[in-house]
């Protein structure tokens, strides 16, 4: 459920230990988008603002490195596939948008754009010799040659999305998944197409990932290689047992649906088992993995070396996380890893193997992820158990990723938000734990992509008020930018005043922004808009450039309103006591922490209105809408997105994990689903949905309103036509930031005299 139209919006926050309310004004100084326009500012639209053109530029995307690491490249707005040569640190284009056009343009299905942009399904890949590209945006495999500036169709896989093709590490083959098989072809002439595997059930998916792994465990490969391009290894997943959803579309003159299969909690899971294939063919080796059936998850696993395969388990209560060793020659299998955890593993599921006798692990053992590394004898990797060998790195901050390593220099790159848990830097530390250091120079939030070999990254930067610039960096931090925003025409952006806030508790310190209207200094002269995401697994609370979604809250402030973004206890980035209130606790915690954050607000403020209140979120933000209004009388109206209403309908990795299986807490399901307290709904709530959500669905949304029926109590719904989770594009966008204006001019601003 991490996805979510507002949980990506960027903020900033200042961070202070001394002060329960702290406030900054204006970081105008820093934007590259100056409040002196050549032309005059004109209102904010929604039209302006949800166009498919960004206001600053689109800045380079889904960056990509070859693996020699002489070169790196992304997509122009173009078309043209431009490189940052490392050489010289020009910037050229290296494929003419001409050769490419017609692989751009395929027409996708909505259900298969949506999971290409929403689990970063790459339009292309590298060969391992980096002298060849294989483009693949409908299934088409298309293997450019540098040398030659030809193209050439080698192979389709018949799916637009999942189909997750690799070359073997020598370079002479391609694998890729179709019909739920997993298949393998050479480049070029000589053999035919091999079928790894040749299962008929629909239902058994070999090498290809399925819904609820993709989404909840960040699974984004389910089978590989191994470094002598000799064998692949595959995860099998079984969903016979695992109950379906109708997806409808309602649009053809004759309604059809799509099956999905989607375990709720305490429904069967995928069953899952692990094997190892010769890339020749032949019959698969399945390994005596202990997994128990249609429960547990296999979320990562790999090679080892040529003949030794790692396999990561997580028990379906995800408090237990071992680490297996498997020799494919003997079929020798042995635990070397046993990790618990009294509540529950957080989303860090990654292992990162460096040389052939060590890896690290990252895990919020002391209350704070941080990176712990273990080693082993390579000459007999079953010979007994891993060595931990220390956590490299230590103190009251977040990890959120190990980014590369240098095996060369046994330099790790990481992201952490040590010193500002605003901000997202680029760190370094050592293998043996010395030499921590910043990376990254300038403050706000850096989204590096590494080079495989030596420390290079491109780094896309913004802050609050700065929008991205993109530069090229080498492993000491020094960056040139070859990429900048252009300021937003037209308009004069005001920087929200940034709040620290006290939770609930009265201890534990909260960031937000709020957006004011300019020069409204009278008493109760502007009303409140709370837009919280609220839930785990995502941190809001960031200096970085918020685009459409902090030009909405612009758009409100000219209407009137003031926007305020706080993260209550729950959410991500601030620990593992900061995120486990949401253990088996989804509302109580996380209300009580908005409610007094708008307090906070109110007696420091006092030209808003705490009688005119709004409240508006997605997804998980969507539900907390409606928990907010039926558990408070403060606000007037709401805007509810995609909300889950009851959880024993969302999926059973997500809800499991942090609420238990339903069997096991019937009173936090039932207290905590909102299903279950829509008759004492306050204020007029629109609900928003797309029909084609297969994260959230449209079901949800439907017994809600079923139980405001029973209640008596109005409503307004808008419908997305196939739409997914996201409802992707300008159509539906500006669809929906209409209604929401609409909805608090007509509730909040000027209250209907019997509300």
């Amino acid at each position: 459920m991490r996805v979510a139209l507002r949980s990506f919006q960027t903020l900033a926050l200042l961070a202070s230990a001394s002060a329960s309310l702290a406030l900054t004004l204006p970081l105008a100084a820093q934007s590259s988008a100056p409040t002196d326009h050549p032309q005059k500012d004109h209102p904010w639209t929604i039209k302006e603002i949800y166009s498919s053109d960004d206001l600053t530029g689109d800045a380079p995307g889904d960056i990509s490195w070859s693996p020699d690491g002489k070169r790196a490249t992304y997509f122009a707005d173009s078309g043209d596939v431009m490189q940052i040569d490392t050489a010289d640190g020009k910037l050229t284009k290296l494929v003419p948008v001409g050769k490419i056009a017609r692989l751009l343009n395929a027409q996708l299905r909505e259900k298969d754009a949506d999971h290409r942009s929403r689990y970063n399904q790459p339009d292309y890949i590298w060969s391992p010799d980096s002298t060849h590209m294989l483009f693949n945006t409908d299934g088409e495999l298309w293997n450019y040659d540098l040398a030659s500036g030809e193209g050439t169709t080698i192979g389709n896989t018949g799916m637009q999305s999942g189909d997750d093709p690799k070359f073997s590490p020598d370079g002479a083959r391609v694998s890729y998944v179709r019909d739920h098989n997993l298949y393998v072809q050479p480049v070029k002439g000589g053999g035919g197409t091999v079928a790894l595997t040749t299962t008929k059930e629909p239902t058994l998916l070999n090498g290809e990932i399925d819904w609820v792994y993709l989404e909840e465990l960040d699974t984004r490969s389910n089978y590989f290689w191994s470094p002598d391009s000799k064998q692949l290894v595959y995860l099998q997943m079984d969903e016979a047992k695992v109950p379906e959803y109708p997806l409808t579309d309602w649009i053809p003159v004759h309604a059809t649906v799509d099956e999905q299969r989607y375990p709720q909690p305490g429904d069967p899971n995928p069953g899952v088992r692990v094997g190892v294939v010769s890339a020749e063919g032949g019959a698969t080796q399945w390994l005596n993995i202990p997994v128990s059936a249609n429960n547990d998850y296999i979320p990562r696993f790999g090679w080892v070396s040529a003949n030794v395969v790692w396999v990561e388990v997580l028990t379906r209560d995800h408090k237990h996380r071992d680490l297996y060793f498997a020799d494919t020659r003997s079929g020798s299998v042995k635990r070397v890893l046993a990790e618990t955890e009294p509540k529950y593993f957080t989303i860090a599921y990654d292992i990162t193997f460096v040389g052939d006798h060590q890896f690290l692990n990252t895990g919020w053992q002391d209350g704070y992820t941080h990176i712990y590394r273990y080693t082993f004898d390579p000459a007999n990797p079953l010979g007994s158990d891993v060595k931990p060998a220390g956590e490299l790195e230590h103190g009251e901050y977040e990890v959120g990723e190990i980014k590369a390593v240098d095996e060369a220099k046994g330099t790790i790159y990481y992201l952490s938000n040590e010193g500002n848990p605003r901000d997202q830097q680029v760190w370094a530390v050592q293998l043996d734990g010395t030499g921590k250091r910043r990376v990254t120079k300038s403050d706000g939030f850096h989204a590096p992509e590494f080079a495989q070999k030596g420390g290079a990254f491109i780094d896309t930067s913004s802050t609050l008020t700065t929008p991205a610039v993109v530069s090229y960096c080498t492993g000491a931090g020094e960056c040139t930018p070859f990429w900048k925003s252009h300021p937003v025409a037209g308009h004069t952006l005001v920087p929200p005043v940034l709040l620290t806030l006290t939770a609930a508790d009265g201890k534990t310190m909260l960031y937000g922004t709020l957006q004011l209207p300019v020069g409204e200094k009278s008493a109760a002269s502007v009303p409140l808009i709370v837009n919280p995401y609220g839930g785990p697994g995502v941190g809001t609370a960031k200096n970085k450039y918020g685009n459409r979604n902090w030009y909405f809250d612009q758009l409100m402030a000219e209407h009137g309103f003031a926007v305020m973004h706080v993260d209550n206890r729950g959410m991500a980035g601030r620990g593992r006591a900061f995120e486990q209130a949401a253990y088996h606790s989804f509302g109580p915690a996380e209300l009580a922490d908005q409610l007094a954050s708008v307090d906070q607000v109110l007696a420091k403020y006092p030209q808003l209105d705490g009688h005119r209140m709004g409240w508006f979120g997605w997804s998980w933000g969507g539900s907390f809408t409606l928990y907010a209004l039926s558990h408070s009388d403060r606000f007037l109206a709401g805007g509810s997105g995609a909300p889950v209403t009851d959880w024993r309908l969302y999926d059973s990795i997500y809800t499991e994990r942090y609420m238990g299986l339903p069997s096991q807490d019937e009173a936090a399901y039932r207290d905590d689903s909102d299903v279950n307290s829509a008759a004492k709904l306050r204020g007029h709530i629109v609900i928003f949905h797309g029909t084609g959500d297969d994260n959230v669905h449209l079901g949800n949304t439907v017994q809600y309103i079923q139980k405001l029926i029973d209640a008596g109590i109005p409503y307004d719904y808008n419908i997305f036509p196939r739409k997914t989770h996201s409802i992707a594009g300008p159509a539906a966008q500006g669809e929906y930031h209409t209604r929401l204006l609409q909805e608090f001019e007509q509730y909040v601003m000027h209250p209907q005299q019997e509300q």
